[in-house]
């Protein structure tokens, strides 16, 4: 085995939700997905592909009226992009590894802006790149950018920058102006954006259909591959279907290590990803509706508690707050777990710069759910 390989933490989040094992009376918050199902038009539309027969492998790039939906989809929120710039995907964490197989490798450097979802980091260090780690800032229990710092990391020497917006855990979103500086600099250096944006529709100013993308502000041919998944936005965490956006070129190299990865996303889990797109636009808003009642049930309870940090993140499903005097967030999550039946992820499951931090996704259909939590933290802090 490689080294790297062997080197692999475990993931804290899993090692918390193992000490809640079968206990029916833990409320779980630990995963990043609502507890609502797969829409039923969505759920009958794989019924129907499967009972057709659609059991077959197929092209590695997508099923093409897949690719030009995802277009229509991707065009009419941030302008035209072509059907030739979509790959489709096993899962958008598929699609992260892609383009790293794509552009990075052994020796190469990237930069990350963090905290983060852990794979994001591990798939670069897995092909044997170094990962040089910018961490956002905490002003005010929110946390910021430090774009300076930022276009000061990415030199020449930097391959891929790294890039989650809206960010999982913290909840910070990238502003237009940012996402252009940052852009401009990376043409001067060279240098390739990684940009996952699944949270992109899960954006709660008002007024906005969605969170600021690298796609509002660069060209078809600039060096940037933006991520997304049919699971945050569509209930669809299960299925395993993301897709990317990319240049025509890349395009081509992604099918070839779309063959040699998983071959094809399954035609009836595309048929699903159809339907999906299909009902959007009566959908999606319905669910970011819900959950941002969810978020602003649960922030202000939580802010109220005395001695927890917390801001209203603008987007994502999460609330990340620190609990004053509880530095260990792993030992302080899993005493919640076997304490009081409050299941929440650890922050430094996302990293060094996130410890003392917890993550509460608050993506739940039943808000009540988010009030019995924070009665439970209140007990587990002696309130």
């Amino acid at each position: 085995m490689r080294a790297v390989i062997d080197q692999l933490p475990g993931s804290k989040i899993r090692e918390v939700a193992n000490a809640g094992l079968g206990r029916s009376d833990v409320l779980a918050f630990w995963f990043g997905e609502s507890d609502e199902v797969t829409p039923a038009f969505v759920r009958e539309a794989a019924q129907k592909s499967i009972a057709d027969g659609e059991t077959f492998y197929a092209h590695n790039l997508g099923l093409p009226e897949l690719r030009e939906a995802l277009a229509r989809y991707t065009s009419a929120l941030h302008g035209p992009v072509a059907a030739g710039r979509i790959a489709v995907t096993s899962s958008g964490v598929n699609a992260l590894m892609l383009a790293m197989q794509a552009l990075a490798g052994h020796g190469d450097e990237v930069v990350a802006v963090v905290p983060v979802w852990p794979n994001l980091t591990a798939q670069p260090e897995i092909l044997g790149a170094t990962v040089r780690r910018v961490p956002l800032k905490v002003e005010g229990g929110a946390w910021r950018l430090d774009l300076p710092a930022l276009l000061a990391a990415i030199t020449p020497r930097t391959k891929v920058l790294i890039v989650n917006a809206p960010n999982n855990p913290t909840g910070w979103t990238l502003e237009r102006a940012e996402q252009q500086a940052i852009l401009e600099h990376c043409r001067r250096t060279g240098t390739w954006i990684v940009a996952d944006e699944v949270y992109e529709r899960v954006y709660f100013r008002e007024g906005a259909r969605c969170a600021p993308s690298f796609l509002d502000v660069a060209g078809a041919d600039d060096r940037l591959v933006v991520v997304h998944s049919f699971s945050k936005s569509f209930l669809m965490t299960g299925w395993r279907l993301g897709w990317m956006v990319a240049p025509e070129p890349l395009v081509a190299a992604l099918g070839k290590l779309i063959e040699f990865n998983t071959s094809c996303a399954p035609v009836f889990v595309q048929r699903a990803g159809l339907a999906a797109l299909a009902g959007a636009d009566e959908f999606v808003p319905g669910l970011i509706g819900r959950l941002k009642h969810c978020r602003d049930t649960l922030l202000p309870q939580l802010g109220a508690l005395p001695g927890v940090s917390v801001a209203s993140p603008e987007g994502g499903m999460y609330a990340f707050f620190r609990v004053a005097g509880q530095d260990d967030s792993l030992a302080f999550a899993k005493h919640l777990v076997t304490e009081v039946g409050l299941g929440l992820a650890p922050g430094a499951a996302f990293g060094p710069e996130a410890e003392g931090w917890l993550r509460w996704c608050f993506a739940s259909r039943d808000p009540q759910r988010l009030t019995d939590g924070v009665k439970r933290l209140s007990r587990a802090i002696g309130l």
